[in-house]
């Protein structure tokens, strides 16, 4: 065993006494260890039940054979960090996760993990870390939201949340109608019940083949998610008894298969910025370019929200990921010989899936649209690309010219946007929001729902270097790169200059011409970086540009 390196032969006498003061006996010490690493905490709502998920994984390690032995990881609610210096902090914890998690599982040597994140950046931190440590690992989540209901009875979430403050600052609704949202858009733990960001990752978990069935979809108040946490704790000692690694798992194969179940599901655009990350750690490099291939030929099937009305919940009632996936290779899509957690090949685990609901998961002959639900854009003003959650667009959008408005802040804009500065046609740029920029490369939910809260979603899109949140929704186009602190052409757009997009074609043309770029160009200074000391500051030297997935060097 790995962990033989703590606990046995005289030399590790000293290594064992300490296992002893934690209260363990000889018997549980002789077992495999397995490192249970929990995200729990009593600030996010995706979160407050990990608790209760790792004594279920606890449980099932025991039942297999196996010690637990449990240790943090960090999370940020990217909710509650949205629209203040908070969010700067979001993107780098994945980092913080992944480097931190590494350091526990090999300070320790345990034989096997099991990873219990929830929410945005830990789900990809810890796929990062268990790609890394390369020792047996399965992940199970704390499953998702159950959608909320407003007095009149209609379902709602966070997305619609963060719309009704649009809807208020635009006179449509009042203050009352502003507290029916904040008291029913989120009625309990989980990550929120969209696809959002969260979930996004937690069902390419699954896609990837490092999570059980039903990991991105059951609902975090179920027992049934109880009874999933325990079955992973029982599988990872099968994992290491047959010392089945992540990389064993997450190979070029696999990561192809996520990216098709990704366009399929018509997940966040975040998952542009996590995937490659995740397949760095890997020894697989993937590009954007690859996103836009895999979505040439992979119709968008699911509508959740906020592309649509159905909900995490739907999805689970109607087969899942499982469902998706099995239609996916029934059509040739997917690679089904590739191993997963299970043990087990795609093809085996996903015998006798089925499509449960055609108006949830609709079928191939009758899909959303015949291609994906996120489109790379490339053009003058991003050269390495952008990226947009084109299942959320508005057709009426999906080719659009307008002047630019330019901000360099998410507060610039956000301001100008409430005191209603910003007008149909308009195509609202805001920059200095990148992974070096910001730093740290906020999400943009509070501006993109403002847009659409203020009935100007199907006339007005926005460009950043910054992100997006999975609830946004409409032609918000983010990760453009090189972003403007890198002098990216971003930073060298001006006041009613014309910015024409085209989703279909996949392209974003600034229409200045060279000479009048190159003379900006020239005279461009990058302003004096907005945080100088801290973690943000050795972030922001280390990280690269979006189209990378913002890793560290």
């Amino acid at each position: 065993m790995r962990s033989d390196e703590i606990k046995r032969g005289v030399e590790r006498a000293p290594n064992r006494s300490l296992l002893f003061a934690l209260g363990l006996t000889e018997e549980e010490i002789s077992r495999p260890l397995i490192g249970v690493v929990s995200s729990f905490n009593e600030i996010v709502p995706g979160h407050m039940n990990l608790d209760k998920i790792a004594e279920a994984v606890k449980a099932g390690i025991r039942a297999a054979g196996g010690t637990p032995i449990m240790f943090p990881a960090i999370a940020v609610c990217d909710g509650i960090a949205m629209g203040h210096i908070g969010m700067k902090y979001s993107l780098v914890t994945r980092d913080l996760i992944a480097d931190s998690t590494e350091a526990m599982a090999i300070a320790h040597q345990f034989d096997g993990l099991v990873m219990i994140p929830n929410c945005d950046k830990n789900v990809p931190g810890l796929l990062m870390a268990a790609a890394r440590v390369n020792v047996p690992t399965i992940f199970v989540s704390g499953g998702p939201m159950l959608a909320g209901h407003l007095k009149d009875g209609r379902r709602t979430c966070l997305s619609h949340m963060f719309e009704a403050v649009g809807a208020y600052k635009a006179g449509t609704l009042d203050e009352q109608g502003v507290r029916d949202y904040e008291e029913n858009a989120c009625p309990s733990c989980g990550s929120c019940s969209g696809m959002y960001t969260a979930n996004s990752m937690n069902c390419l978990t699954e896609a990837i083949g490092m999570a059980l069935h039903g990991n991105g979809t059951i609902p975090a108040p179920l027992s049934a998610r109880i009874r999933l946490a325990k079955q992973a704790g029982m599988q990872v000692m099968e994992l290491v008894r047959r010392n089945i690694r992540p990389r064993d798992i997450m190979t070029p194969a696999a990561f192809h298969n996520a990216e098709t179940v990704d366009m399929a599901l018509g997940c966040s655009t975040n998952t542009m910025l996590h995937l490659p990350a995740i397949a760095h750690e890997a020894g697989v490099e993937i590009s954007l370019e690859a996103a836009n291939e895999i979505s040439a030929h992979t119709p968008n099937l699911c509508h959740l929200a906020p592309a649509g009305d159905t909900f995490m919940e739907d999805l689970d009632r109607a087969g899942g990921v499982r469902a998706v996936m099995a239609q996916l290779a029934q059509a040739g899509l997917l690679d089904t010989s590739v191993m997963t957690c299970t043990g087990k090949t795609l093809a085996e685990n996903l015998e006798g899936a089925r499509n449960l609901d055609e108006t949830i998961i609709r079928p191939m002959s009758n899909p959303y649209s015949p291609t994906g639900g996120i489109a790379v854009l490339k053009g003058n003003l991003a050269p390495n690309g952008c990226v947009v959650k084109q299942s959320a667009v508005a057709p009426e959008m999906m080719v659009h010219e307008g002047p630019a408005r330019v901000f360099d802040s998410e507060d610039d804009a956000i301001a100008a946007i409430y005191d209603r500065q910003i007008h149909p046609g308009d195509v609202v740029v805001i920059r200095y929001e990148g992974p070096k920029g910001g730093p740290g490369m906020r999400e943009m939910l509070n501006p993109t729902s403002a847009i659409c809260g203020m009935g100007l979603g199907e006339s007005v899109a926005l460009i950043t270097d910054g992100r997006f949140s999975g609830a946004t929704r409409g032609a918000s186009i983010g990760h453009v790169s090189p972003e403007a602190a890198a002098g990216g052409p971003i930073a060298l757009v001006e006041e009613g200059d014309k910015i024409a997009i085209d989703i279909a074609a996949g392209t974003i043309q600034l229409k200045v011409d060279e000479a009048t770029l190159a003379a900006r160009r020239a005279a461009w200074v990058c302003p004096e970086p907005k945080v100088k000391t801290g973690y943000l500051a050795r972030y922001a030297k280390l990280v690269t540009s979006a189209d990378r997935g913002a890793i560290l060097e």
